[in-house]
């Protein structure tokens, strides 16, 4: 999933309800793009017994990146799941798997362009003293937009677990420790927020419009303006008289967060999310009209139905200050289901 590829699909903007036939048309907008850059250099072995020390060197990380980037780009182009699961884990693979599933409903460009082989340039290593995992920044082949990917150890095996693409500048993080990045648990609190409260917080403002859990974050940034609209719209949808658009906050399908110190003192965390987003035949109309599921939706429910619930898995790229409100900066989600 984490390659140069079109984001597949982030939430819902809209219903559209036919009489005669109920169709439900949900268009989907991406979230995030593809992105990398990094460089490269710092795995040096510090000759001292009580130097920190990585889960990897900068040369085993580089290689790992490459491994990851070559069997991706197999497995993109025959759709092999079980290729694709030899270096791939956690949220990122939850959407690869998703893009799989939906392959056949995108445009002729958008399946040729995922087929493509790509590399991962102008890379930043960013490897946490006393860790198991580390993070890269870098942009993709034929990209311009930085991503942070997060690299961890699932079943003996180095996966790429978390990939966010980011239009923001992604902020500098700390590496004064011996050219080592610095961990920060994500329970421990930041400013007014810990890194494992901001998905609660970015999924209220899809849920209540950010009045509760939502209130401690930055409404500012582009998505949490995008997710505040689709609040906005869930009842001024065309033809929303025939039916009601909510959403719901939801445990994502892998719960591992992962956060570095900032340069300035900050954190910066990547933080998997989740939602469903429902909607619901009004009761007047129930037992006369149905809602036909789009191509998408079809993929895993063609039944015509009453209400249709779909699920997106998501990763969300925070920024949490020492003091002041925490910010997601980025976001990608796929939907995973529909019901």
């Amino acid at each position: 999933m984490a390659s140069p590829h079109p984001a597949r699909a982030a939430r819902t903007t809209g219903i559209a309800l036919l009489m005669l036939g109920l169709t439900s048309t949900v268009a989907l907008t991406g979230c995030g793009g593809t992105t990398d850059e990094g460089d490269g250099k710092a795995g040096t072995k510090d000759s001292a017994s009580a130097a920190p020390k990585g889960a990897v060197t900068r040369q085993q990380a580089a290689k790992i990146v490459d491994n990851y980037a070559a069997v991706n780009g197999k497995a993109n182009a025959t759709r092999n799941a079980k290729l694709l699961a030899t270096v791939e884990g956690g949220q990122v693979h939850e959407q690869s798997k998703a893009d799989y599933k939906t392959f056949s409903t995108w445009t002729k460009a958008d399946r040729s362009d995922y087929e493509k082989p790509f590399s991962y340039q102008d890379r930043t290593y960013y490897i946490p003293a006393g860790e198991d995992w580390f993070a890269v920044k870098a942009t993709a082949t034929g990209s311009k937009i930085p991503a942070l990917l997060v690299f961890d150890k699932a079943g003996g095996a180095w996966k790429l677990t978390s990939a966010v693409y980011s239009d923001a500048p992604i902020p500098a993080i700390d590496t004064g420790n011996h050219g080592f990045a610095t961990a920060v648990a994500p329970s421990t609190r930041v400013g007014s927020l810990a890194p494992n409260d901001v998905s609660a917080a970015f999924e209220d403002l899809y849920e209540t419009g950010g009045k509760k859990a939502g209130a401690a974050i930055s409404h500012t940034t582009d998505p949490a303006k995008g997710a505040l609209k689709l609040y906005k719209e869930r009842d001024t949808f065309d033809l929303a008289k025939w039916a009601t658009k909510k959403f719901f906050a939801k445990d994502p399908a892998y719960g591992t967060t992962y956060a570095l110190r900032l340069a300035d003192g900050g954190v910066l965390a990547v933080v998997p999310t989740a939602h469903t987003q429902e909607t619901l035949l009004k009761q007047q109309y129930m037992g006369s009209f149905e809602i036909n599921p789009n191509k998408e939706e079809s993929v895993y429910n063609p039944a015509k139905r009453a209400i249709v619930t779909d699920t997106f898995q998501g990763m969300t790229l925070a920024t949490l200050p020492k003091s002041g409100k925490p910010s997601v900066i980025a976001y990608e989600y796929r939907m995973t289901d529909s019901k």
